[in-house]
């Protein structure tokens, strides 16, 4: 069987056109009775169903979840600058035959995905790699009105993204409850991926499937230390140009963002995977407030308590997250938390992975207070823990201080130390707090002139870098008193 024929792999969502770069329910109520939705639930649609004559049916029955939610999912078009060379995603792309030739300079690329609307005056949410240094974004609604937006918001940490157009009145989704999604519940995929003009029309576009498991990590996203990966997997079809778009539940609420599939044949083969709404929320919330993500940390190393791992460490029970190393200074260390501790539930929400611990984490914000259970020594202990943001402190994060990746915090060296160091540009790494360039034994102050020989000019380009490319980095720069290094460092 030739590559070309068989591939297997985890695939981002979008439908990335002309050399573009990346790459659900009977429902039940608490108590496990079935619900017949009612006719008039919810009210905030009202605004868009009123005209219509429309009857919720009994039974199991999907009508009513997509008349709520289709109105509210829109298709997005990204325009990029160039990007020299083949990215991983160029074999999608030669399966499905809409990529324009490779040619090494590439001066523009379209892709094309799905955001959901989640205000009536214009905000939308959407994956992070639909709009990921995208020059242009084009939305279109479900109604077919066009307009232009603008970015609010990214955190590649969850692949998600905050735009905004510039209308009022918009039928707009309601968020509802991850957490009380259970296992073989049906859910379904809404997506908006092929507008008019692109090969294939299929606006408003839904399956339906099942919860098929929850807090799914599948490593997908980049930085190791700050990505939270704690993914809805459904059944439900989500092929290119869904990513982004809305994961409902019978109500017509927003239960998660669709983002990535898993596949062998470079379509949908039953596995896609979706963030979480409670998840989501936070985040859109603070790209919102903020522009940027109030990230809060535990400032803990973490493994699973598998089988196997509790036989090596001599562990009596399985379950549970194990503490591999307590940061210096860290909420954790000072909430008197130790390495070899086993983590069992964070704010009264049992944790047996370390995905669940990183989102139960995640909504929260620096400064705020967990209740943190867990075991030592075969005995369980309470303790509570103030949560820190990247640079290990309590305080909002500005947008332009939030330059991190994998332990690292990022600057832009001053005119003064360029001159000084005989130098045209240069980012200076301003933290070292952990991760692999704490390990490569760089030190604050160093000054990276090239990643992988391209020279860098802004904080951006490093992180562009980084953050799309795996494997080994070759860093090279100068300390401040003129000695220069080189490191190898690989993610």
């Amino acid at each position: 069987m030739s590559k070309r024929q068989f591939f297997f792999g985890l695939v981002l969502a979008s439908f990335l056109g002309a050399a573009l770069a990346i790459g659900g329910m009977q429902f039940f109520a608490d108590d496990a009775t079935p619900i017949t939705i009612q006719q008039e639930n919810p009210a905030q649609f009202t605004n868009y169903l009123a005209d219509k004559d429309f009857t919720v049916p009994d039974g199991l029955n999907f009508v009513y979840a997509a008349e709520v939610s289709t109105p509210t999912v829109v298709h997005i078009s990204s325009t990029f600058s160039g990007r020299a060379g083949r990215n991983q995603m160029d074999e999608f792309w030669d399966f499905f035959g809409y990529r324009q030739p490779d040619n090494g300079n590439r001066p523009q690329s379209r892709g094309f995905g799905s955001g959901v609307i989640m205000s009536e005056d214009g905000y939308i949410i959407t994956n992070n790699h639909v709009i990921d240094n995208a020059g242009e974004i084009q939305v279109t609604l479900a109604d077919k009105r066009s307009y232009s937006a603008r970015m609010i918001g990214t955190d590649p940490n969850t692949d998600l993204a905050l735009i905004k157009i510039e209308e009022r009145g918009l039928p707009f989704i309601s968020f509802g409850n991850s957490d009380v999604l259970r296992i073989g519940e049906w859910v379904l995929a809404v997506g908006n991926p092929f507008a008019q003009g692109t090969p294939f029309d299929l606006t408003s576009t839904v399956t339906a499937g099942i919860v098929s498991a929850k807090a799914r990590n599948i490593n997908i996203l980049g930085d190791r230390n700050l990505r939270i990966e704690s993914f809805i997997q459904t059944d439900a079809a989500v092929n290119p140009g869904n990513s982004g778009g809305a994961l409902v539940n019978l109500k017509g609420e927003l239960v998660g963002i669709n983002t990535a599939i898993a596949t062998p044949s470079r379509t949908f083969a039953g596995y896609s995977f979706a963030v979480p709404s409670s998840l989501a929320k936070k985040v859109v919330n603070d790209l919102r407030e903020y522009g940027v993500v109030q990230r809060a940390l535990l400032g803990v190393s973490i493994t699973d308590v598998t089988a196997q791992f509790a036989k090596e460490r001599e562990i009596e029970s399985v379950g549970g997250v194990y503490i591999l190393e307590v940061g210096e200074n860290s909420a954790a260390s000072e909430a008197g938390l130790k390495q070899g501790d086993i983590i069992s539930s964070i704010n009264g929400n049992s944790v047996n992975t370390t995905s669940e611990l990183q989102e139960l984490v995640g909504r929260n914000s620096p400064g705020d207070r967990i209740e943190v259970r867990y075991v030592r020594n075969g005995r369980s202990y309470t303790t509570k823990a103030t949560l820190k943001n990247v640079q290990g402190e309590i305080a909002i994060v500005s947008a332009e201080s939030n330059k991190s990746f994998d332990g690292a915090t990022f600057k832009k060296a001053n005119d003064d130390l360029l001159e000084e160091l005989d130098l045209r540009s240069g980012i200076i790494i301003d933290k070292v707090n952990n991760g692999k360039w704490k390990e490569a034994g760089i030190k604050p102050g160093f000054v990276i002139t090239h990643i992988n020989k391209t020279p860098v000019e802004s904080v951006d380009q490093v992180l562009e870098i980084l953050r799309n490319r795996r494997g080994g980095n070759l860093i090279e720069g100068t300390y401040p008193n003129g000695e220069e290094r080189y490191y190898a460092i690989g993610w």
